[in-house]
């Protein structure tokens, strides 16, 4: 059973920073992109970030030069560091796996994800 675990959200202050966690079990983590997502109330799904198993990446435009993802598969972990945080960046963050192993480039579209976490309040405060 695949599972993965987010943790790191919480509440900030505009310009401040932040680093989310995604801990992934029941696959080998190294071979899958993973992604993160973003939910806002009364918005859609929305891609922040992604980073394939050999560790390209790409960014949702909103979030290009403030936000940085990175893996350690050591830890079968994910991580989002935020930075210059904003008040539109409140929101509920997931991670997602990919479905399909060593894909070069990671997608940006939430169908390709086939695991999801429990999803990570973050609050950014003006």
């Amino acid at each position: 059973q695949v599972q993965l675990v987010e943790s790191g959200g919480g509440l900030v202050q505009a310009g401040g920073s932040l680093r989310l966690s995604c801990t992934v079990s029941g696959r080998t983590f190294s071979a899958y992109a993973m992604g993160w997502f973003r939910q806002a109330p009364g918005k859609e799904r929305e891609f922040v970030a992604a980073i394939s198993w050999n560790t390209n990446t790409v960014y949702g435009d909103s979030v290009k030069g403030r936000f940085t993802v990175s893996r350690d598969n050591a830890k079968d972990t994910v991580y989002l560091q935020m930075n210059s945080l904003k008040p539109e960046d409140t929101a509920v963050y997931y991670c997602a796996a990919e479905g399909r192993p060593y894909s070069n480039y990671p997608r940006t579209g939430p169908l390709a994800y086939d695991y999801w976490g429990q999803g990570t309040q973050v609050t950014v405060s003006s």
